[in-house]
Parts: C-alpha cells; sequence; structure tokens
C-alpha cells in the first residue's frame, strides 16, 4: 500500500489511517470501508453526525447460484459513518439496482423507487437502504465517499459555487446542481461524470461533495485532498479580507458571564419553546458561533436559513434571534417573558405561514412550530428537542451552517435552500416515514430530573428508573468519589447524553445554585426534584448530642427547604409546572427508640411537603412524599452507626436487621431501592398529574405508619 501521507500537508483535516491497522484487514474490503468510514466520521470538519454516507464494491458468491456477483455494501438508512458496523450496513446485488433504471417512470415518481430497493437485497440481515443507495450504485467505483463538510458545502451554497468549482479543481470535479437525493440525482451523477471522463469528484449544489477511489486508501486521501484545498482556499480568502460577517458589531460578555446569563435565560426560553411538548436543552458558546451571532450580517443571514438538507432537517427554517442585550436584567421573569413572548409568537406565526404556502395536497400535518435554534448575541446558541441527543445534534449542524455562511460570504456570497425545496425535504413523505417508524416517546420523555443524594442506594435508583423511563438526570452527591464511581456506571450503561454530575452538600447555597445552573445549561431547567439526600444518627436522647441535632435538621429539614426554594424558583420560570417528590420515612410517622433527631427531622420533612404543596400548587408545581423503610441494600446509611443503633434498640445483631424488618411488615417483604423508585416514578410517570400533598408508603405494610 502506498503511503502518500509524505508527499501531502494537511491542516484543515485530520489524517488517520493507520497503515499497520490497515493492514490487518487486507483482503476484506467490508471492514476496511468501515474502517474509512470510522475515521471520516470520527472528524466533524469532514462530515457531521448522521451526515454523509459511504459505499464499497465486492464480488461475492451468490447464495442461490454460486455464481460471482457484484454486490454493493453501504452505510444503510439512518446511521451515522463514525460509529458504523457491519449490521449497519446495507448489501444490495449491483445488477438488480442498475436494473432498476428500467421500470424508472421519472422525476415524479422518485419516492416509488425506494420500496423496489428491496428486491436488490443480496444480505437478508441488511439495514434498510437509504435514499443515497442510487447515487453510489450508478457511479463505477470500488469505493465512494459521499460527505458534508462544511469547507466543501460553502463553496457549493455560494452564488457561483460552479464557477469556483471549476477554477480550484481545474476540471478535476465536476457539478450537478441542487436536486433532491433520489434515484435521479443518481442518474445526473453518472451523466455528469460520462461528460466529464477522468473527475475525481463531483460537487452537489448546496448540499456536499462525493469522491471515490480503487481502494479504501485511495478513497480515504482523495477525500481529505479535496476537503483540505476548499478549507485553505476559504481561508486564504477570509485572511486577505481579514473579518468575517462585516465584522463584529457587539462584544460577548465575558465567559464567566455568558455562562451565568445563560443558565438564568435557559428555562425561560425552555418554558416557551414547550408549548406543545417538553423539551430539552442544549447550551454553547463556541467561538465560532459567537462571532456569527455577534456580527453586522447577523440580522441579514439569520433569517436565511441553511443550505444543506442535512443541517436543515435538524435545525428548522430559520433559527429566534433574541432582542436583549447581552447584559440585560433577568431579574424580574415576568418583565423578560413579557418581551420574549411576542417573538416566539411572530415565529410560530411565520413557520404556520411556510407551511400553508409550501405544503401539498399529500403533505404531513403541521409539526411544532416552536423554534429549534435561539441565538441570544453576546451570549451563545441554545437549542431544544425532544432529548438530549437530539437538540446536541442540532446545535452541532447549526455551528456547521455557520462555517458554511462563513466559507460562502468570504468567497462570494452565500445562497440558502429555496423555501419550497426546504420544505419538500422538511415534509418528504419518506422522512415523515422515518418518523412514524420511531419508536413511541417514553413516559418521561422530555423531562429533566435532579435527584439529590444519587450515589446512594435509594437515589441512584430513582435516578436509574427515571433515566430508563425517557428522562435526563442531573446525578449529584457530596461524596465526589462516590459521584464518580456512579457516573462511570451510568456512562457504561445510558451513554453521554443521559445525565450530568454535580458535587452538591444540600446545606451550601453556592453549590445548590450551581447544580441548578448545571442543570439549565446542559438540559435547560428541570422538571422532577427528588430530595433524597440524608443521614441517620440512632442514639438516646441522653447520648443525643446538639451536633447530632442540627446536623439531622440541616441536611434533611433545611436541605429539603433550600432545594426546595431553588427548583420552585427555576419551575416558575418554565411556567408548565412541575414535581418536587420528598423521600421521607416509616420514621417519620411511627414513634420508636433512639430516634428522636431522626424521626422528627423526618416528621418535619413529611408536614414541610405539605405546606409547599399548599403554596405551590397555583403554579401546577407538584409535591408529594414517598415514606420507605429499612431500605438497606447499597445505603450508606446503614454502614455504620446507625445499624449498630437500630440493632441495639431491638435487641438483635445487626446482620439480623434485614429479616428483622422483613418480619414486622404485613408483606413480609424486604424493601429495596427500586421498590423508591417504582413508588417516585408512579407520581411524574404521567397518571398521577392531578395528585399533590400526598404520602405513599412503601414499607410492605407497617400499620403503625398508616397515614391518618
Amino acid at each position: 500500500m502506498t503511503n502518500l501521507k509524505s508527499k501531502l500537508t494537511f491542516s484543515h483535516v485530520s489524517y488517520l489511517w493507520d497503515e499497520e491497522t490497515a493492514a490487518k484487514l487486507t483482503g476484506d474490503e467490508v471492514a476496511l470501508l468501515l474502517y474509512r468510514s470510522n475515521l471520516l466520521g470520527s472528524d466533524l470538519r469532514l462530515t457531521n453526525y448522521g451526515g454523509g454516507n459511504t459505499s464499497c464494491k465486492t464480488v461475492e458468491k451468490d447464495p442461490l447460484s454460486n455464481k460471482a456477483v457484484e454486490v454493493m455494501w453501504i452505510k444503510g438508512s439512518g446511521g451515522d459513518i463514525g460509529t458504523l458496523k457491519r449490521s449497519g450496513l446495507a448489501a444490495l446485488y449491483l445488477d438488480r439496482l442498475l436494473d432498476l433504471k428500467n421500470v424508472y417512470k421519472g422525476i415524479d415518481h422518485e419516492d416509488e423507487m425506494v420500496n423496489l430497493f428491496n428486491h436488490c437485497i443480496y444480505d437478508l440481515d441488511s439495514k434498510a437502504p437509504s435514499i443515497d443507495t442510487p447515487l453510489h450504485g450508478f457511479l463505477p467505483f470500488k469505493h465512494i465517499d459521499h460527505l458534508h463538510p462544511d469547507a466543501a458545502i460553502a463553496i457549493a451554497a455560494a452564488k457561483d459555487g460552479e464557477r469556483i468549482t471549476k477554477e480550484l479543481f481545474n476540471g478535476e470535479i465536476g457539478w450537478v446542481g441542487w436536486q433532491r437525493p433520489g434515484f435521479d440525482l443518481g442518474l445526473k451523477l453518472k451523466e455528469c461524470l460520462d461528460n466529464n471522463p477522468g473527475i475525481k469528484g463531483i460537487m452537489l449544489g448546496s448540499h456536499g461533495l462525493f469522491t471515490w477511489g480503487d481502494t479504501a486508501y485511495d478513497c480515504y486521501v482523495n477525500t481529505l485532498t479535496v476537503v483540505e484545498k476548499c478549507a485553505q482556499y476559504i481561508e486564504d480568502k477570509v485572511e486577505r479580507n481579514g473579518s468575517v460577517f462585516g465584522g463584529q458589531r457587539i462584544q460577548s460578555l465575558n465567559e464567566e458571564d455568558r455562562k451565568a446569563q445563560a443558565a438564568k435565560i435557559a428555562p425561560i426560553l425552555r418554558g416557551l419553546c414547550s408549548s406543545e411538548r417538553h423539551m430539552i436543552g442544549h447550551f454553547t458558546d463556541d467561538k465560532r458561533i459567537l462571532e456569527f451571532i455577534n456580527s453586522n450580517d447577523l440580522d441579514r443571514l439569520a433569517p436565511m436559513g441553511t443550505s444543506c438538507p442535512d443541517h436543515f432537517l435538524r435545525t428548522k427554517i430559520s433559527p429566534l434571534v433574541l432582542n436583549l442585550e447581552p447584559d440585560a436584567d433577568l431579574s424580574n421573569v415576568e418583565e423578560v417573558v413579557s418581551k420574549l413572548q411576542p417573538l416566539y409568537e411572530d415565529y410560530r406565526k411565520m413557520y404556520a405561514e411556510y407551511y400553508e404556502t409550501c405544503k401539498h395536497p399529500n403533505s404531513p400535518k403541521m409539526r411544532d412550530p416552536n423554534p429549534v435554534i435561539i441565538l441570544y448575541p453576546g451570549v451563545g446558541l441554545f437549542s431544544f428537542s425532544k432529548d438530549k441527543q437530539t437538540t446536541r445534534v442540532a446545535a452541532e449542524f447549526y455551528t456547521n451552517a455557520i462555517n458554511v455562511m462563513r466559507g460562502a460570504e468570504a468567497i462570494s456570497e452565500y445562497t440558502s435552500l429555496d423555501r419550497q425545496e426546504a420544505f419538500n425535504i422538511e415534509y418528504w413523505l419518506l422522512e415523515e416515514a422515518k418518523l412514524q417508524r420511531m419508536p413511541k416517546p417514553k413516559p418521561l420523555s422530555g423531562k429533566i430530573a435532579l435527584v439529590t443524594g444519587s450515589s446512594g442506594g435509594i437515589g441512584k435508583a430513582i435516578a436509574r428508573k427515571f433515566i430508563e423511563e425517557g428522562a435526563v438526570a442531573v446525578l449529584n452527591d457530596m461524596d465526589q468519589e462516590r459521584l464518580a464511581i456512579t457516573g462511570k456506571k451510568f456512562l457504561e450503561q445510558y451513554g453521554k447524553d443521559s445525565f450530568i454530575t454535580v458535587p452538591l452538600n444540600v446545606t451550601k447555597d453556592e453549590e445548590i445554585q450551581h447544580a441548578f445552573d448545571a442543570a439549565a445549561l446542559s438540559f435547560g431547567g428541570v422538571d422532577i426534584v427528588v430530595n433524597c439526600a440524608g443521614l441517620s444518627i440512632s442514639k438516646s436522647i441522653e447520648d443525643h448530642t446538639e451536633a447530632d441535632w442540627d446536623l439531622l435538621y440541616d441536611v434533611l429539614v433545611k436541605g429539603q427547604f433550600k432545594i426546595t426554594q431553588a427548583a420552585a424558583k427555576v419551575l416558575k420560570k418554565q411556567k408548565i409546572g412541575g414535581d418536587i417528590l420528598n423521600i421521607g420515612s416509616k420514621n417519620g410517622l411511627v414513634s420508636g427508640p433512639n430516634n428522636s433527631g431522626y424521626g422528627s427531622a423526618k416528621a418535619a420533612q413529611i408536614h414541610l411537603s405539605r405546606l409547599n404543596a399548599a403554596e405551590l400548587g397555583k403554579d401546577k408545581i407538584r409535591v408529594n412524599v414517598v415514606n420507605p423503610d429499612a431500605v438497606i441494600s447499597d445505603s450508606k446509611i446503614w454502614e455504620g452507626a446507625w445499624a449498630e443503633g437500630r440493632a441495639k434498640a431491638y435487641g438483635i445483631k445487626i446482620e439480623e436487621l434485614p429479616a428483622f424488618y422483613a418480619k414486622r411488615t404485613l408483606l413480609n417483604e424486604t424493601i429495596l431501592p427500586e421498590d423508591i423508585a417504582n413508588a417516585c416514578f408512579v407520581f411524574v410517570g404521567g397518571l398521577m398529574n392531578k395528585a399533590t400533598g400526598n404520602v405513599l408508603n412503601v414499607d410492605g405494610g407497617v400499620s403503625m405508619a398508616f397515614v391518618r
């Protein structure tokens, strides 16, 4: 294999090919396809999440005839090349795919061709073939990359992109004007190649780039070389011009103040964006975003929207730009909402007019008219969507769109996708079919939960349950080592978009504020707050010290009060209601020996919950209590003196406690952390939205604790 690295210098893309790794894959073209795909997908300058497609063609043995047949392996529908595995590929008989030209009725029948791809399947374990399949099939190259590099799209979206492409590459890169992906575009690519034999790639107007090679390596290097040349051309122009986007109109706040301002406004924005369903947010103040949103050209470029369909599908027709000064006073929530509400109403009206103007007789019904991308000049970009991954990726795509606008403006003039074409992509029946195939949202989809003490047995089980039911979680604990262990386990189980970790001592105001700010910056706010952090001290009244008493009341009672107070502020900003759950105890209802401090503190927690329920009900904020008893599994409380104290009080050995507690219940059951988590889910899962001020015992049945 020829090593071209020594002959090439890459400044704008990353050369990641490892010859030793690739050598182990020699002879397996599909494995080399996957290797190349993963390398390309790991560099966001080459393509974005889920964007683009890669393929290779091999000779295989037909399982029915035993004859040699040519098979095309291509990324299947909905996949991501950065994480692509063999199971994510579609494999098709190439001759059958090419034979579809014989039944093609023309561009008005494009969508009908997609179902016919299934008649070309070679590997019965194939992923569903994507709409890009014919684009790769009609090009006669062994290895093909179709990517969405910002630098290439900047040229493709420039007013005179075709001329620039021809001059920059001396005719070695062809040009095909904008057309929605499909069978006919595949024919156009083949026609371009036939008319320009010997070209090394094709630029798709407003869309992306096709490159190819005889081997996986040749294809990889060809792709890098073309993108590098596009990027260098743009940077040379930027350097010559001396500024981008017409120069800077305003200055950003410093980083600390940006984060503080973003945390204050995020819950307000989230509430306004959640008029149809709860949304999860994301915030970024990437320097590329700040350069754009602070510029003189923002008001001209932002309404134009994006060019590449992959960008547009995830970011909507255009962003919403806030009419606030970077350092605006956000302390009066009602004033801020009254100023922003008309912006949202105008955006929804604009989107409805766009839908009504562009819709077809068979178009799907109008989707949520709220903005996905919100720009706050001097502060940063907010995005809101159904889950954290989708909203994070939307922000990444809009950053790509900014890169495209920056490049196009530097070399020429940026052009966006025509509104009708944009609508045809957004409401494409094939895209709608994809949406309809997606799993039904889980009960807590779009919800954000902050569970205090979530490294302990009960708190961890609650956080796990909520994530499994669709929520995102803010994990926290004052024991940072234990929190780190929990975070590592959750990362392995649920992935990075399901949670964040924040150190939190519920008695410290600054740590409480930091935790809620982190929730706002990472997810947009909070919907469910569970006061679970706690400790226990079991001593006779003679042995109980004032320090013991103060510690119990500081953590259990004052801590619950402070967390609830901070939660209420965020929930009221959002104006979409919410839930506060307090983990009490059977001991708050039942008297027992050696328990005056803990038991009375738990009783105070329960009544504080009733008081908060009475006060917060007008804001649709529900406050309920779950009362466990003797949850010993994975509990820090039971690791030391508390277990000793309870065993002493009952005249038994420590190891006899689980059986003792189970035996005294009506159901003769041991209570586990998962039982408490399930009880919490009962309150927040959607079936108890009109219940507040309740106490739910989960203790196996202790008759003395029945709520009277």
